[in-house]
């Protein structure tokens, strides 16, 4: 199931901000020769990780699952003269293929690329975050909310991918993977620390900003 039809998301790609040079190389070539490609953010929905960045002009950002790093490069868009992100992913076969994009970006002296499990090196990262974005493994999205909402400053956001699970969330279906999701969302929905609000940008972004 897709949230929009195939038309409707060419139309919202032509009305938005043109998809920077070095971000349609890494979109194609993720098609080309990475497993999983469909993980890649994409166009439009690169344009709405860029265009939050730039809102809040963070100083410090913390993304966890990098994949090919095409997220990373938009959410350090809206980093200030001084910002760093922090972007951890589990995957080492992709590392060197990552470190190169980073590295041909203007934000390559901006982007602390750590490879390990993001459970393990969370807790030892001495920061305080304005923008946390989760796009890793979802079974896990309940530990890492725990693990970072007391590094994210007051009034900074979370954003996690992948909520609505391409509409199966509101289908009826119980496979282990929309269970979990599902429960992601409720404990999120009924936390008060937090305001909410999804959004139903590519398979659903979730918008938690911390009280």
């Amino acid at each position: 199931m897709e949230l929009l039809t195939e038309g409707l998301q060419t139309y919202l790609e032509q009305h938005c901000e043109h998809e920077p040079e070095l971000l349609r190389y890494i979109n194609r070539e993720t098609h080309l020769k990475v497993p999983m490609a469909r993980m890649l953010s994409g166009h439009y929905q690169g344009r709405v990780l860029s265009f939050l960045s730039k809102l809040f002009s963070p100083k410090r950002i913390l993304e966890i699952g990098t994949f090919t790093g095409y997220a990373t490069l938009c959410l350090a868009e809206g980093l200030t003269d001084a910002g760093l992100i922090y972007t951890l992913d589990i995957n080492e076969e992709l590392q060197e293929r990552v470190q190169e994009y980073f590295d041909n970006s203007e934000f390559k002296d901006k982007i602390r690329y750590q490879i390990g499990n993001a459970l393990d090196v969370i807790p030892n990262i001495d920061e305080t975050f304005d923008l946390i974005f989760i796009d890793a493994d979802k079974k896990n999205n309940g530990n890492y909310y725990d693990l970072v909402l007391p590094k994210l400053r007051n009034g900074g956001i979370i954003i996690v991918d992948n909520v609505l699970w391409s509409g199966r969330i509101v289908s009826g279906m119980s496979d282990k993977d929309t269970i979990l999701i599902r429960d992601f969302n409720e404990k999120v929905t009924n936390d008060q620390r937090v305001e909410k609000l999804i959004l139903p940008v590519r398979d659903g972004l979730f918008l938690i900003r911390k009280i």
